[in-house]
């Protein structure tokens, strides 16, 4: 054997050293390119996603509103029940006093520049203030999606008539109304506060945002209190046996499964074999509460692998039970991590889909539920929904309904980063 303090120094500077120097440094400058490269790609695709979406669906975060006076003759609204007057007659004189040379069955193509529900507008309009009877309401209604996508520049005005679906004498009435001021773009409000609609220009998602909201309180209050309670039990009580071993692998098993098997297993169990009602947030909430379960586990215990054992040893040390030391000591110091990965969960099941398209949550909901067992959808099946029509305007819905979704995602993972740089303890 050769003594270390007797060997002779390497030469460094002889041409085989310098060379593999020069080696394993073009090593390191390679990877640290595959690197970058990696992270730029990966940048750049996400850059795209979003620009594409906004590209798309910016022009639904504004809408295209025409302001109309109608005259509420009493000969169509009775003052002493307004609720129940002829609105559709109202609206039709209201657009006649803008255009009066307008007659025959021009009269029906002019009426085709407002909503199909402004006599819905109208009516609420009256009822809300009774004191216009008699008199004139002045309202500011949306335009129907044709004419919105014309006034967003969506629609070309030199394509053939035949190839459009507003024709030369409809374009000359809008251009009419716009000169006049009677036209206006305000940011969309209806597209956080009102529910789906079969028309564009009044389709929103208060619906989704809602039944979203009640399905991901239904997954916490279940998945949370029992995805900590199976953890601490395998973590800090359970025996180290074969059983406990195969409990270990199916919760790992069960967090790569595909969603669509929790939304068969809930299509199975909850609808057919319990009967709860289908479409509800809180059967949406359960097949969630079931995907997430698992995650919960995995995140729970390793956080509460990552307390120091002294911890431990010096809870049982001052005369604590193995109770009291876990609830204590060791919970409370992992709670941080267990909320960041709670979080991380419940962020990863408001973008589920299939799961919630076999449960039934995606049916037609033109108002938000009021609890748990109304019938209801959430966003993913929302912009499902949306991306199914085929009027032009819900193509932009989809887009701004998709940025909505990725907001609350931002949103939720924020809260989570939040969370475990303000609560995380190092060792």
């Amino acid at each position: 054997m050769v003594d270390i303090a007797t060997r002779p120094p390497i030469d460094w500077s002889t041409p085989a050293a310098r060379a593999r120097r020069k080696s394993r440094y073009a090593a390191n400058r390679r990877l640290q390119a595959y690197g970058i490269a990696a992270i730029s790609l990966a940048i750049g695709l996400l850059g795209i996603l979003i620009i594409s979406l906004i590209a798309t669906g910016y022009s639904a975060f504004v809408t295209t509103r025409i302001t109309v006076d109608f005259p509420i003759s009493t000969e169509y609204v009775n003052p002493e029940d307004p609720a129940r007057g002829n609105y559709r007659a109202v609206v039709k004189a209201g657009i006649e006093e803008l255009f009066p040379n307008v007659t025959g069955p021009d009269e029906r193509a002019l009426g085709q520049l407002l909503t199909n529900n402004t006599q819905f507008m109208v009516r609420d309009a009256v009822v809300a203030d009774p004191s216009v009877i008699g008199g004139k309401l002045s309202l500011s209604v949306p335009a129907s999606d044709p004419f919105d996508q014309l006034n967003k520049g969506l629609v070309d005005r030199n394509t053939p008539e035949d190839e459009r679906r507003v024709t030369d004498q409809q374009i000359q009435w809008f251009d009419q109304l716009e000169a006049e001021g009677r036209v206006s773009t305000p940011f969309n409000w209806g597209l956080f506060f009102n529910s789906d609609s079969r028309f564009p220009e009044l389709a929103g998602l208060a619906g989704a945002i809602v039944g979203s909201f009640y399905a991901l309180l239904v997954c916490f209050l279940v998945a949370f209190p029992i995805g900590i309670a199976a953890a601490i039990y395998l973590e800090e009580f359970a025996p180290r046996n074969r059983w406990t071993d195969l409990i270990e692998v199916n919760i790992n098993n069960l967090a790569a499964v595909p969603s669509i098997v929790f939304g068969l297993l809930g299509l199975a169990v909850f609808l057919n074999f319990i009967g709860l009602p289908r479409s509800a947030p809180l059967v949406g909430g359960l097949v969630l509460a079931l995907m997430t379960l698992p995650t919960i586990i995995i995140v729970t215990r390793a956080s509460l692998k990552a307390i120091p054992p002294s911890i431990r040893e010096a809870g049982l040390g001052i005369g604590a039970s193995k109770h009291q030391m876990v609830m204590h000591h060791v919970l409370p110091l992992a709670l941080p991590g267990i909320l960041t990965g709670t979080i991380i969960g419940l962020a990863q099941a408001l973008g589920e889909t299939a799961p919630l398209l076999l449960i039934g949550m995606n049916a037609f909901i033109t108002s938000p539920p009021g609890g748990i067992l109304d019938a209801a959808t959430a966003l993913p099946t929302q912009v499902f929904i949306w991306a199914d029509s085929p009027e032009r305007g819900f193509v932009a819905l989809t887009s701004a309904g998709i940025l909505v979704l990725l907001g609350f995602l931002i949103i939720m993972n924020s809260i989570a980063i939040f969370l475990r740089q303000r609560l995380e303890r190092s060792w």
